[in-house]
């Protein structure tokens, strides 16, 4: 069966929108009580796009979320339980000034790194989650996000349970080279040895997931889905046009896209996200191999 019709299956939830603000109400107010949408325009209360996901509350556009607030829309309250909160990166390659941006995104975001991960539940089924945060390094793939991956899905295997990841990422992490791109093999190695279980993997790619993430671990899901309007792919476009002398189609590397051509099995919109994962859990719920 197919994945759209499984969830066409499911009664449609209506959704809540909250009142754009007049004109009037847009005019010297302080400064982050509003936002303006990058596509459409349409200005907004920050607090009212909170409650709506941070998705425009006019057009649609999917804003980009940290990771513990993604965490907060999707699981039960009270479940989480987070894994290798304090690893964190050092500097072996000796990359100038690496350190001090490390420490910067450390103190601007709460996180020791680019990814959250962690053991929780939607509708009290239990699984693993692996959450990348664009706002640290714009989500760049270091062996640390590597190495708490890795250390995720084993903990999936060891308790028989399903690996669900978001990702969220510029691609590998210059500063800290080949170890950076050992972190692709480390992870879909780890990922096959949960699958080879017969563990259940979701992978969901947000805005954007971009090098090696793309071409590893985040398209390595039992089912792949993305957020609407998504940048995915592993080169740029500009690079692609260059190397093959052509002109890309303007949806080139979006979502849509992919899901077109067949690279995705859905484009779920943030709001629905809870309920279709809420859906697969259930489905698959006899979970592993507990041999």
């Amino acid at each position: 069966m197919a994945i759209k019709d499984m969830f066409s299956k499911q009664k449609p939830k209506k959704k809540k929108y909250a009142t754009i603000p007049s004109e009037a109400a847009k005019q010297d107010v302080p400064e982050g009580i509003m936002q303006k949408c990058p596509k459409c325009k349409k200005i907004m209360y920050t607090k009212e796009l909170k409650k709506n996901l941070h998705v425009c509350l006019g057009c649609g556009y999917h804003y980009q979320m940290t990771a513990y607030e993604r965490l907060e829309s999707l699981l039960d309250e009270g479940s989480f339980r987070e894994l290798d909160a304090d690893l964190s990166t050092g500097n072996p390659l000796h990359f100038p000034d690496y350190e001090e941006k490390v420490a910067a995104d450390r103190k601007k975001t709460g996180m020791n790194e680019a990814i959250v991960t962690g053991v929780g539940s939607i509708d009290g089924r239990e699984s693993v989650f692996a959450i990348m945060d664009a706002s640290f390094r714009m989500g760049s793939m270091g062996s640390i996000v590597g190495e708490k991956i890795a250390r995720a899905v084993e903990e999936a295997i060891r308790l028989h349970i399903p690996f669900i990841i978001f990702t969220a990422s510029g691609g590998a992490r210059m500063q800290e080279g080949v170890l950076s791109l050992m972190q692709m093999a480390k992870t879909g190695a780890a990922l096959k040895r949960l699958s080879d279980r017969g563990g259940l993997i979701i992978s969901v790619m947000t805005h954007p997931t971009t090098g090696g993430v793309s071409a590893s671990f985040a398209s390595l899901g039992d089912y792949n889905f993305a957020e609407p309007g998504a940048l995915i792919g592993f080169a740029g476009r500009r690079i692609i046009e260059q190397t093959i002398r052509e002109k890309l189609p303007d949806d080139f590397q979006t979502a849509e896209f992919l899901l077109k051509c067949g690279q995705l099995d859905a484009v779920i919109h943030r709001s629905d996200m809870r309920d279709k994962l809420s859906f697969l859990l259930d489905i698959h719920q006899t979970g592993g191999d507990k041999k």
